[in-house]
């Protein structure tokens, strides 16, 4: 469903993504770690078509995300991490925008679009201008809005950041569906713990270039006790010897 081959990204002599490969199955959530300024948001936007890459090439569904751009974006969802909303729209309005976009049949629109609200715990407050709403609740709304025509290739960046305990676990159950009914779930997260506990494979991307990929399990390499954080940490952190090995402990 998610497929990137050779991709890269360059800004001038900067590299700042270097030679990415993977592929994300449907029915699979793919957690996509690494530490701040390591490539993780700009690799997204080239999978998703608001970057085009230097050099390589990304696949959503089959369809290149550059030479198809309006068949491959049909299948796609995207919440990024700071959610830029129109504040002069209700939620309700939004989702009815977002629905003309995608030309979703207005009462399918009105239907889903209600339920979501419901599930999002912002049915209450539908008729509110989005300015006015709280950093969580607008990411609530982006969520929304990315679910309402029903994404096979799910994309999210840091998409716990600003909720509470609840509508932060209601995010990983949503997810899970999503990848149950079929779709893939590509998530870019700092919150390891959920990364272990929800991902069914993750990858650490370091300075640019994917260092480690698979299951955590397999990650483990032998270390059964080793949690994501070890791993994570083993690989990206000062623990390297100047060859660029790493020394578990």
């Amino acid at each position: 469903m998610i497929e990137a081959v050779n991709l890269e990204k360059r800004y001038g002599k900067m590299v700042a993504v270097k030679q990415v490969n993977l592929a994300v199955a449907p029915g699979e959530i793919f957690g996509f770690l690494g530490p701040n300024g390591s490539g993780k948001t700009t690799t997204i936007k080239m999978l998703i078509g608001l970057l085009r890459p230097s050099r390589g090439y990304a696949r959503i569904a089959g369809y290149d995300i550059q030479r198809e751009p309006i068949a491959a974006k049909t299948y796609i969802g995207y919440t990024p991490d700071q959610p830029y909303l129109p504040e002069k729209l209700t939620a309700r309005e939004f989702l009815r925008f977002v629905g003309g976009l995608y030309q979703i049949d207005p009462e399918e629109t009105r239907e889903y679009g209600e339920a979501l609200l419901k599930r999002f715990q912002l049915d209450e407050r539908a008729n509110d201008l989005i300015g006015g709403y709280s950093h969580g609740m607008r990411q609530k709304i982006a969520l929304a809005g990315a679910l309402l025509h029903r994404p096979r290739a799910f994309f999210l960046d840091e998409p716990t950041v600003g909720l509470d305990p609840y509508s932060a676990r209601m995010i990983k159950d949503i997810l899970r569906e999503t990848a149950d009914q079929g779709g893939s779930v590509f998530v870019s997260t700092h919150i390891l713990e959920i990364a272990e506990r929800m991902c069914d494979r993750v990858a650490i991307i370091s300075k640019g270039e994917i260092i480690a990929m698979g299951s955590v399990d397999e990650l483990r390499s032998g270390s059964a006790q080793a949690s994501l954080e070890d791993i994570f940490l083993g690989l990206t952190g000062p623990n390297k010897d100047e060859d660029g090995v790493t020394a578990f402990t």
